[in-house]
C-alpha cells in the first residue's frame, strides 16, 4: 500500500554527445505532477553503423511503455516488482533481438539498462551492463547497482592474491562487459525487488558510464555543493564539469537527477553542518587514469558467460 506521507521529487535529465559521432545514450523520466510514484530509464547503446543508437531508444521505449501501464495500479505494481521489471528487460532483450534479425548488419547491436522506480519514499531497481545508479545521502555517495564488467572479476581475483592490484587495474580488458541487453542470454542481472528507503534529501543520479571519465569523488563532491539547488542545475553542474575535463576520448554522457523530498521541506536539502563529501571506498570503482582509456566500442568487447575458459 502506498505512503500517506506524500514524497515530492524533483527531477531533471540532460544528455551530451563528448567527442563520438553519434548519441548512443537514451533516457526517458516520468514523475507525474501529484503523483506518488516515477521512474527513469536510461541505456547506453552499442553496436556501431547507428545501431547503438538504435538499440538504446528501443530499449528506453520497451521499458517506458511497460512501466506506464503498470504505474496505473500502484499497489499491484509493488506487489509484483520484481517480476514486472524482469518482464519489461525480457520485452527489451526480445525487441532488440527481433530487429537485429530484422537487419542482418545490425547483428550484434545491444545497450546496457539501468531504470530506477520510486513508489513513495522506496527504490526499486534493475540493470545490465556498467551504467551506474548512484544515491547521495548526507556527504557520502554510493554506487547502487552492480557493475557487470571485467574489472568486478579482476578485482576479484586480486583480493584472492592471484593477480596483484595493479595486472587488475592495467588489465586492457578491465572495462569489457560481462552483460549487456544484446537480444540473446542475459547472462547478469542485478535486480532490486525489495526496496531500498529513501530519506528526505536524497540525491540519485541516473548515468551513462560516461559520467565516469570524472572521478567518482569529484562527483560527490559536486553535487553536495550544489544540494539545495534544483535538480537541473545540479545535472548541467555535472555536463559543465565533463566539458571542462575535456578528454579526449569522451563518451556520450546521459544523466538523470532525482531530489527526494519529504512534504514539510519540498524536494530540497537543509543546509547541513556535516563535513565536506568524501568517497565510499567501494571494490571495482575506477580511477581518473583508467577512465580515460575507455573503449570506443565495449561490444567488440564483450565477454558472454559462455566465452569464459
Amino acid at each position: 500500500m502506498l505512503d500517506e506521507c506524500k514524497f515530492l521529487y524533483d527531477a531533471a535529465s540532460l544528455a551530451a554527445i563528448g567527442r563520438r559521432d553519434l548519441q548512443e545514450d537514451a533516457v526517458a523520466m516520468h514523475f507525474p505532477d501529484g503523483a506518488r510514484l516515477g521512474f527513469v530509464v536510461l541505456a547506453d547503446g552499442m553496436g556501431g553503423h547507428a545501431a547503438g543508437e538504435i538499440a538504446s531508444k528501443m530499449v528506453v521505449q520497451e521499458f517506458f511503455d511497460e512501466l506506464h501501464v503498470h504505474m496505473q495500479d500502484p499497489d499491484h505494481l509493488e506487489r509484483h516488482m520484481g517480476v514486472i521489471l524482469r518482464d519489461a528487460l525480457d520485452r527489451a532483450n526480445a525487441r532488440v533481438h527481433r530487429h537485429a534479425a530484422k537487419w542482418p548488419d545490425r547483428r550484434g547491436m545491444g545497450a546496457t539498462l539501468v531504470a530506477s522506480l520510486i513508489i513513495g519514499n522506496r527504490l526499486y531497481w534493475i540493470s545490465v551492463g556498467d551504467s551506474p545508479l548512484y544515491l547521495l545521502r548526507g556527504n557520502r555517495l554510493s554506487r547502487l547497482n552492480q557493475e557487470h564488467s571485467m574489472a568486478q572479476r579482476l578485482d576479484t581475483l586480486a583480493q584472492r592474491g592471484v593477480i596483484s592490484s595493479t595486472q587488475a587495474e592495467q588489465d586492457p580488458d578491465r572495462f569489457c562487459l560481462t552483460s549487456v541487453l544484446l537480444g540473446e542470454v542475459v547472462s547478469e542481472i542485478d535486480c532490486r525487488d525489495c526496496p531500498l528507503d529513501l530519506v528526505d534529501g536524497d540525491i540519485l543520479i541516473v548515468a551513462s558510464d560516461g559520467l565516469l571519465f570524472i572521478d567518482e569523488a569529484r562527483i560527490a563532491g559536486l553535487v553536495y555543493e550544489n544540494r539545495d539547488r534544483p535538480s537541473a542545475e545540479i545535472s548541467e553542474r555535472l555536463l559543465c564539469e565533463i566539458r571542462e575535463f575535456d578528454d579526449p576520448n569522451q563518451d556520450n554522457v546521459s544523466l538523470c537527477v532525482v531530489k527526494i523530498g519529504a512534504p514539510e521541506t519540498g524536494a530540497s536539502h537543509s543546509e547541513s553542518t556535516a563535513s565536506p563529501p568524501h568517497r565510499r571506498v567501494v571494490p571495482r570503482r575506477m580511477t581518473v587514469q583508467m577512465q580515460v582509456r575507455r573503449s570506443k566500442d565495449r561490444l567488440s568487447q564483450y565477454y558472454s558467460s559462455e566465452s569464459e575458459g
